[in-house]
């Protein structure tokens, strides 16, 4: 009886250490990382509600069994340990091509015209596109544009504006099909879209030239890397 007893006892005072040992993993600090168009406290709020007990070890631990997922312009996070009472997270956001208002709703979509996010705001460093006309639209689907032309012209475009790193606020089609850009208070002419490739490549290094002016710049003639393009 008394050996039991003992047992018993030790056992107990194992489990009350054990409880003790895990309840020192107090979630204190959530750091919050590489957020473009997302919003950093909103990940950490919803992180924080994860944790189970508010517990380190396993809000750790079940984040890597089932991710937390449904987070408004993100395609995924990552939460690793860094000590008893903080975690990192690290956000991996989907791939904003450009916008387009429909019904007071901005709808954001990737370089391929799939539709993945609608907000109420615009979001800062996206292009926003005038000139596409559409009745419907639904989230991970390529985007109904009446006009075929003008939408492959669009997603050349934001497939370029990626690929060199180029910082545009807006794309749009003039009421003579021509394509502009907008870059802070340069407006950008394009013309009918047949030289982008060759326009898009060139363009970084003309607007650093151009940095902190405001006026047109005319490249629709823009054909070879020896061309010239105007401004005024």
């Amino acid at each position: 009886m008394k050996k039991s007893f003992k047992i018993a006892i030790a056992v107990l005072v194992v489990i009350l250490g054990l409880v003790a040992y895990l309840n020192s993993y107090k979630l204190e600090e959530i750091k919050v990382s590489e957020c473009e168009y997302a919003d950093e406290k909103l990940i950490a709020s919803i992180v924080q509600d994860k944790a189970f007990a508010d517990n380190t070890l396993a809000l750790c631990l079940t984040s890597k069994l089932k991710p937390v997922e449904g987070i408004q312009f993100v395609d995924k996070i990552e939460i690793d340990y860094l000590s008893k009472n903080s975690v990192s997270v690290t956000v991996y956001e989907k791939a904003l091509a450009g916008c387009v208002e429909y019904m007071n709703s901005y709808i954001y979509f990737d370089k391929d015209g799939i539709v993945l996010e609608s907000a109420a705001t615009m979001m800062p460093g996206v292009p926003y596109i005038k000139g596409l006309e559409f009745d419907e639209w639904e989230i991970g689907k390529s985007l109904p544009i009446q006009d075929e032309r003008r939408f492959r012209a669009i997603l050349t475009v934001t497939q370029l504006i990626e690929k060199y790193e180029l910082d545009i606020d807006g794309i749009k089609f003039t009421a003579s099909n021509e394509l502009v850009l907008t870059h802070d208070n340069i407006t950008i002419e394009l013309g009918e879209g047949e030289y982008l490739e060759i326009q898009m490549m060139n363009l970084g290094s003309i607007l650093e030239g151009l940095e902190g002016k405001e006026g047109t710049l005319n490249m629709k003639d823009f054909d070879s890397d020896d061309a010239t393009a105007s401004f005024k």
